[in-house]
């Protein structure tokens, strides 16, 4: 069997575990993995294939939160629609950049995630949040930004998404994590179709991360039910992870030889 077929497969499996264990923050694994573990060229196919499994997968997650009643589809859709033009920009700027500063300013953005996984977030606010015209008006331009970022970098951006949708519309956590994932899914496909027209995704990668990614995916959801009283400890276990992923991908870029 292909070597690349393997790891692809181990590291769609071990991304989608963390998405189902943790919710969140996985994603940003995905390029550093198909760089240096799957043996992807270069950083702006990596983006571009993980861009594909970032969308799908969020699509999938977000079919059980609809199902459940935990997304505000409004105010969701709101977001998302602002942020695709973002992404298209974000990614459209990404493609621009050399693949070395490109994977330094990636490993910028993993500190930025690891960080943000140490600080608790609130889980007040108005389960029945309606969209209203001053809300749309705070949610378009943060979705702007937070979709060019999203396409910038190729990940899911859900640790920005999420405190946005809190910020511009006061939803309860519960239904940020669900209504985000409209907008993950969506950044990630324009990001994804971006990328592509160019060349750069590798899809024969992307659907063996993607089948690694369900079964990863079922097995973190278990294990989450099991641990849920030590997420928390989970969370920050593996924001320290990612600190340290940040800087072996930082000292690859200064050092790329």
């Amino acid at each position: 069997m292909d070597w690349q077929v393997v790891t692809a497969t181990i590291s769609g499996s071990g991304v989608g575990f963390l998405l189902g264990l943790l919710g969140g923050g996985g994603s940003v694994l995905a390029v550093p993995l198909l760089l240096y573990f799957v043996g992807v060229p270069n950083a702006h196919i990596a983006i571009g294939t993980s861009a594909v499994g970032v969308s799908l997968n969020a699509a999938a997650n977000l079919v059980g939160h609809a199902r459940r009643g935990s997304v505000r589809w409004p105010c969701a859709i709101t977001f998302a629609l602002s942020g695709i033009a973002g992404a298209a920009i974000g990614s459209t700027i990404g493609k621009l950049i050399d693949p070395q500063p490109l994977t330094m300013l990636f490993a910028i953005a993993m500190v930025i995630v690891g960080a943000s996984m140490f600080f608790p977030r609130r889980d007040d606010g108005d389960a029945e949040v309606h969209l209203t015209p001053r809300i749309a008006a705070r949610l378009i331009p943060i979705g702007l930004a937070v979709g060019m970022a999203s396409g910038f970098f190729g990940i899911g951006g859900g640790f920005l998404i999420v405190p946005g949708l809190i910020l511009g519309a006061g939803m309860p956590m519960l239904n940020a994590v669900g209504s985000s994932l409209l907008a993950v899914a969506l950044f990630g496909a324009t990001t994804a179709a971006n990328y592509a027209l160019s060349g750069l995704v590798d899809w024969g990668i992307a659907g063996w991360m993607l089948a690694g990614g369900l079964v990863g995916g079922a097995a973190g959801v278990w294990a989450s039910r099991k641990l849920a009283d030590r997420r928390a400890l989970l969370q920050r276990l593996f924001a320290v992870f990612v600190l340290i992923v940040a800087v072996y991908v930082g000292w690859r870029a200064l050092n790329p030889g």
